[in-house]
């Protein structure tokens, strides 16, 4: 397992509604990342959406756009879609998806990849991995 990408996100807004069995929130964010691969920013609109079903573990999906640097040089964007769930003991465990218009960062797109997440003040740090 090697580690690619690491995203600092800062949580800008929080939104959320309760339902009788169900809640779903949409957390908003921004951040950095500033590893090997690539040093840039979360562009304006990153979103977490999270389900929570009664007795159930809650499911996630964050899609955000990273603006700036590739290993190369180059200005590039990467897609980033985590999707997951939470487990009882707060892990989550998702698959993120990545679209990217850098050469030098394409094998990313039909890479089998892994990520973690774990809480930092004002946020979470995303790392991501590939797996082979």
């Amino acid at each position: 397992m090697k580690e690619v990408l690491t995203i600092r996100v800062a949580i800008t807004d929080c939104l959320e509604v309760k339902g009788k069995s169900e809640c779903a929130r949409m957390i908003l964010f921004d951040g950095t990342c500033d590893c090997e691969y690539f040093k840039g920013k979360v562009i304006p609109g990153g979103v977490d959406t999270q389900k929570d079903f009664a007795g159930k573990e809650t499911m996630l999906s964050a899609r955000y756009i990273l603006e700036g640097q590739d290993s190369e040089g180059r200005k590039c964007r990467i897609f980033i879609e985590n999707n997951g769930q939470v487990d009882k003991n707060g892990q989550i465990s998702a698959i993120p998806h990545i679209i990217t218009d850098s050469n030098a960062l394409s094998f990313l797109e039909n890479a089998e990849l892994k990520s973690t997440v774990e809480g930092i003040e004002g946020g979470v740090l995303v790392r991501i991995f590939l797996m082979s």
